[in-house]
């Protein structure tokens, strides 16, 4: 599938919950940080699909993202995990290692699934990754990480992923247990739609490949911009509905 292939659709019972992109446009998809309101983690991304159904959007290899770290410079993969939600941080720019990731969202579901390849285009795997339903705004998306994730092999094997990130999270503080057990309710499902190989495994996006023609997606000065209040207002009003398995 190429991105030619990938039609935009207008229309849908999402219609009015904000903005509608068309493949190739750029948008921000930006994560808060845990515990607060500012950003902490921006992607510039093309539009591949964007309908009532499904939002998927491209970050090509080499883009210049934000992301957070120890304010001292460490990576924070390198914290040992008893600091690593207590320490200062700031945020930096860096640009996307390895090849691309594709990134395929359903309104009010409060997962993604990101799609990943070896070099050559060879298939490696898909990634739920559990965090806050997108709420969109004029320039993109904004989510929240929830720390637990799901890897989905290509023979249909999971595990979970990043239990014990998950765990320090909550002795930080940054999650109670009302807001954990809603997040490992939501894992669940997205274990039931693997198990039954529903959307969107079952797509054929592994077979996707972007527009050679697209530009890669500048991050802007501006990244971290708040929504307008009636852009906020709109998304809450998406995100009403609650998830759907």
């Amino acid at each position: 599938m190429t991105a030619e292939t990938a039609q935009a659709g207008n229309g849908g019972a999402d219609a009015g919950d904000g903005p509608r992109w068309r493949p190739g446009e750029h948008i921000l998809w930006r994560y808060r940080a845990n515990g607060g309101d500012d950003l902490h983690i921006c992607r510039p991304m093309t539009v591949v699909r964007d309908t009532a159904e499904l939002l998927a959007g491209w970050m090509a290899p080499g883009t210049v993202c934000v992301k957070p770290e120890l304010a001292d410079g460490t990576p924070v993969h390198r914290e040992p995990l008893a600091t690593r939600y207590t320490k200062p941080r700031r945020t930096v720019r860096s640009r996307w290692f390895g090849t691309g990731v594709l990134k395929l969202a359903r309104p009010g579901e409060p997962w993604s699934v990101w799609l990943f390849w070896e070099r050559g285009w060879r298939f490696k795997n898909w990634y739920v990754n559990l965090e806050e339903p997108l709420r969109r705004w004029s320039g993109g998306v904004d989510s929240e990480d929830h720390f637990l994730d799901i890897t989905v092999r290509p023979d249909r094997s999971w595990e979970w992923r990043d239990e014990d990130e998950f765990a320090q999270a909550q002795r930080a503080g940054l999650m109670d247990e009302a807001q954990a057990e809603r997040v490992r309710a939501a894992g669940r499902r997205a274990v039931e739609v693997v198990r039954a190989w529903g959307s969107p495994f079952r797509d054929g996006w592994e077979g996707w490949r972007p527009d050679p023609a697209w530009r890669v997606p500048r991050l802007p000065r501006d990244w971290d911009r708040k929504p307008e209040r009636c852009e906020q207002r709109s998304a809450d009003s998406g995100a009403a509905g609650g998830p759907r398995a």
